[in-house]
């Protein structure tokens, strides 16, 4: 598989997110998913003290075992509904870190995300606890999560006056269906900056796998099924785009998945489409998807379906 860096870090282009390990998968059947990523060739693994409470972290630290330097561990920390503590302040910077290597059964991670923004704690005094990580070595990269392109102006500007460490990536929302990053300026901030950009929800939550059709039920137990937050995604108008979408794949012999991931990866700035998958044969799909190389006239087709949003206006 093709790779990508995020600083000093070189990942493959398709990494795994480990948010059902410990919730929708015990330990045994996230092995079963971390032994089929490696085998399709996925080096990065993206989980966070949240998911599962940490059971995520656990799991996988045993699944990878003596693999663990053979492959990039990001993990993430301050996020509100974290069992281990919320916010940036450098002194649960520190102790959520130490947490999560004991969970992870490492001395190190590769990429340390801080889960979505502090508005109490200045983004100074979080970079120069993340910074003394760096430098001790429990540490390589950092990152951030859910930053708008003024916040990551801020970090960049932070970074660049102290010295120290600066973000090397952020994870935003991203996908055919979300296309935000394009009109908010994330994403020329991002290659600004050149900072990674790293997509989450980029099948947005598994309407671009193409299980989900206009016209017919959810399958049984799928995600998007179940109702709650989700039920919203499975509205007329994005099925019909999905409808648009999947047409578009298959006058190529391509699949969705194939479309949704490739389409992502056409963007310079993105270094690694994150997918989640709770079964071997998915991860292997998710693997498969990154193979197309989608030519000027795709991505204008793309447009025509789902059309990006305007972008933002100078000033």
């Amino acid at each position: 598989m093709d790779s990508r860096r995020i600083a000093s870090l070189e990942v493959s282009v398709v990494g795994l997110g480990c948010n059902n390990f410990g919730s929708r998968l015990d330990a045994t059947a996230t092995a079963a998913v971390v032994d089929a990523a490696l085998d399709a060739g996925i080096t990065f693994f993206d989980t966070a003290d949240l998911y599962g409470e940490g059971a995520s972290e656990e799991f996988l630290g045993r699944a990878l075992g003596g693999r663990r330097r053979d492959v990039v561990v990001a993990t993430k920390f301050g996020h509100a509904r974290s069992p281990f503590g919320s916010g940036a302040r450098p002194e649960h910077v520190r102790r959520a870190l130490e947490g999560s290597l004991r969970r992870l059964g490492t001395d190190y991670v590769d990429l340390y995300w801080l889960h979505q923004p502090d508005p109490a704690t200045p983004i100074a005094d979080t970079l120069g606890a993340l910074d003394a990580l760096v430098r001790e070595g429990k540490v390589r990269e950092i990152g951030c999560s859910q930053f708008s392109a003024a916040q990551l102006r801020e970090a960049s500007e932070a970074s660049a006056r102290s010295g120290g460490t600066r973000f090397a990536g952020v994870q935003n929302e991203y996908s055919l269906l979300h296309r935000e990053p394009e009109a908010d300026g994330v994403l020329a901030e991002c290659d600004r900056l050149g900072v990674a950009l790293v997509p989450f929800f980029p099948l947005a939550s598994g309407l671009l796998t193409g299980k989900y059709r206009r016209g017919a039920p959810a399958p049984a137990g799928s995600r998007l099924g179940g109702g709650g937050r989700y039920a919203e995604l499975l509205s007329e108008r994005n099925l019909e785009t999905v409808e648009g979408l999947i047409a578009l794949a298959e006058s190529h012999r391509r699949t969705v998945l194939e479309l949704a991931v490739s389409w992502l990866l056409a963007r310079p700035a993105v270094a690694s489409v994150i997918a989640g998958a709770t079964r071997p044969e998915q991860v292997r799909a998710n693997a498969a998807a990154a193979a197309w190389r989608l030519a000027d006239a795709d991505l204008a087709a793309v447009d025509e379906i789902v059309p990006g949003p305007a972008a933002p206006r100078a000033g």
